[in-house]
């Protein structure tokens, strides 16, 4: 597959200030058209607290700077890169905090008091925000709004967690990704980024499309896999990965909106067509509801499926 790099294409920003106003229907057709076409789009006026945002990215890098950043340049594979050698490793530091159904925040090392504190509150509007997002994607595809949740529960709930990664300079970036091509295996994927160094790419139209530093705190949201379960296919994850760069530390704080590990994952009933029927018997309803919408008949279809008379 040859991959060409386009620096130039603007990517869809949803004002969610304009969802109480008399723009909902056509902010909710540009989410819905973010969703089904792009698989990512940036948030405005998404209702967190922006202080508070620059606070968590602040503390973040103190955190790193402080207790990981030596501990990075004295790995392995920094060491093999100074001297021409390339492995299949990420050129990142990270950490991972669980969030529900339970947090492992205190367990994380080296993490102040404070640092705990404020995660704790920006994930709590966090969480909102996400539980709000996933009614609207719910809306537009034609489900109840509590559908994706409840697909996501399992026996305590969804599952919410941040994966905290800065992506130091690296002296030979044509050598070595940040973190290498895939798509992400969750739910919503929502993602404070740095205002500053860039290096997210997405994957669209065959092209490599730069995602730029987010300005004013907004959000940056993609679409996992498990989002493209549910949905049978109509809003698709995203292959995405991160380049390095000679100068500058970019940060990344995604925050994954993802299935219980016991949730039962498959597309939702309303988004499948039927299937297993004879013919004959399509034919047989057709000719009673041809000049009808096509909607009811389908539904029929699957209630015969399922063992229910038509």
């Amino acid at each position: 597959m040859v991959f060409i790099k386009e620096r130039e294409m603007e990517i869809p920003v949803i004002d969610f200030g304009e969802l109480d106003r008399e723009n909902r229907s056509k902010t909710m057709s540009l989410l819905d058209h973010a969703c089904d076409k792009w698989g990512f789009f940036m948030v405005d006026n998404h209702g967190i607290d922006k202080e508070l945002m620059d606070k968590v990215k602040k503390m973040i890098n103190s955190h790193y700077e402080e207790h990981l950043k030596e501990e990075f340049y004295q790995s392995e594979m920094v060491k093999a890169l100074s001297e021409g050698r390339t492995s299949d490793a990420d050129w990142e530091s990270s950490f991972f905090i669980s969030h529900k159904p339970a947090s492992n925040i205190c367990k994380i090392p080296n993490i102040s008091e404070e640092l705990s504190k404020t995660m704790d509150e920006y994930v709590s509007q966090l969480h909102k925000f996400a539980e709000r997002l996933s009614k609207l994607m719910c809306e537009n595809l034609g489900l109840d709004e509590e559908d994706m949740t409840k697909a996501f529960s399992g026996s305590k709930g969804p599952a919410f967690g941040t994966k905290v990664a800065k992506y130091p300079e690296c002296p030979r970036p044509e050598l070595m990704r940040g973190l290498r091509e895939h798509t992400d295996a969750g739910g919503i994927i929502l993602l404070l980024q740095d205002d500053q160094v860039p290096g997210l790419e997405f994957f669209k139209d065959g092209k490599w499309i730069s995602i730029p530093p987010s300005k004013n705190n907004t959000i940056f949201v993609n679409t996992g896999d498990q989002v493209e379960i549910l949905s049978n296919g109509r809003y698709k994850s995203v292959v995405h990965r991160v380049m390095t760069v000679k100068q500058g530390s970019r940060l990344s704080i995604a925050t994954f909106y993802n299935p219980a590990g016991d949730a039962i994952i498959s597309p939702a009933p309303k988004l499948l067509y039927p299937s297993g029927f004879r013919f004959q018997d399509y034919l047989k309803l057709y000719s009673t509801t041809k000049f009808g919408d096509k909607g009811p008949r389908l539904e029929t279809m699957k209630k015969m499926e399922n063992g229910h008379s038509a």
